[in-house]
Order: structure tokens, then sequence, then C-alpha cells
């Protein structure tokens, strides 16, 4: 699988010819998408008029409940959370990519988890964890949800560019120092033996 990121919560998940898109922001290009993802009704991560290009029209998944297309499983669970001060649903989804388990936090405000959620997202090979603060968790908390969910790699996201503060507070809770890197193109036998490893992106445009 190769995951690029496109800024704010915006990834592409390229697996064979299947791609899904998380968090598209209305401001983007189209393309092709087979399945678009959104955590938030809100035109910062749900522009999924743009997903559709030619023949190409996604499943577009945006909110709770479980889903599946291609051998592709998606759970999503809706957390209460409040974003550019109005009180909406946060979904937080886990789903399983060619058996490489995922785990996508969407705009978490606070470093807690319904015991429900915990209980379905263990054993986490790839977290997604917003760390800009503000309407979502700072570096600090979204390190502790790192630890929370004992996930093999994590890639950080909702932050402002590559040098920004908030990367450089979630490295030092890490207790990292990472380059950041054009894309991941990562296997389910090359999560074996990682523990804790962090993947920064660098904000390609889309």
């Amino acid at each position: 699988m190769v995951i690029t990121y496109h800024g704010t919560q915006f990834f592409k998940i390229q697996q064979g010819d299947i791609l899904i898109a998380f968090n598209p922001p209305q401001k983007t290009n189209r393309f092709g998408a087979t399945i678009g993802i959104v955590s938030l009704n809100d035109p910062d991560f749900n522009g999924v008029e743009n997903l559709s290009y030619g023949d190409k029209k996604p499943l577009v998944i945006s909110g709770p409940g479980e889903y599946e297309l291609k051998g592709i499983f998606i759970q999503g669970f809706g957390v209460p959370v409040v974003y550019k001060k109005e009180e909406k649903i946060n979904t937080i989804y886990h789903l399983t990519v060619e058996g490489v388990r995922i785990c996508f936090l969407g705009v978490l405000q606070k470093p807690i988890l319904p015991e429900e959620i915990e209980e379905s997202t263990t054993e986490v090979d790839l977290l997604f964890v917003p760390i800009g603060g503000g309407d979502v968790l700072s570096p600090a908390d979204a390190h502790k949800m790192t630890r929370l969910l004992e996930a093999k790699i994590t890639i950080p996201m909702h932050y402002d560019g590559d040098k920004s503060p908030q990367i450089k507070k979630f490295l030092e809770e890490a207790g990292e120092d990472i380059q950041p890197a054009e894309k991941l193109t990562i296997r389910k036998k090359d999560f074996e033996g990682k523990v804790a490893e962090i993947v920064i992106l660098k904000q390609l445009t889309s």
C-alpha cells in the first residue's frame, strides 16, 4: 500500500487498483476514488463531490456504522466534538486493508476513547492522529493516544507544515527526530517487529 498526505486530514491510500481518500476538503482537485471516508461534516473534510472522475464513483462513508467493499472492512464510531464552535459528531474509523489494521481518529479532541471503541481498535498497525491543538488533540495528548492504542506506526496529521511547532512538540514527546518522507510504501509483513514508530509525511499538492 502507498500512503500520501495532502494537508489537514486529507490522505490517499492506494492498494492495487483501490484508492481510499480520507477527509478530502472541498477545495481540492477532482480525481477518481474507490472509497471516500469522511470524519466530520465540514468543508475542511467533506469534499466528496471531488472524488468522482470519469466513470469512477466512490462509495462514500460519512458516519458511524459497518461497511464492506472489495474485501475492505470498515467500522465507524461516533464521538461528540465541538468544531469551529459548533457541536458535531466526529467519526473514528477502524478498517482492515490487505490485513493491515488502520485506525483514523479524525477530529478527536480528548485523549479518551469510549470503551466500545477501545475494544474494537486493539492491535492497530497504522494510526492517523491529529496533533494541531485547538479543535483537535494537542501534540502531548496525541502522543498519549499513540501509547493508548499501541500502534506499530503512527502518522500525525492536522498541523501547519513540516517544520511547524506542533510537529516539533510531538516528536519531542516521543523522543524522536524524524525527517519527512514523500510517501509511505508498506506491506503487512513490514509491520512485524515495529513498535511505536512515527512517520512524518510531506504535504503534497492535490
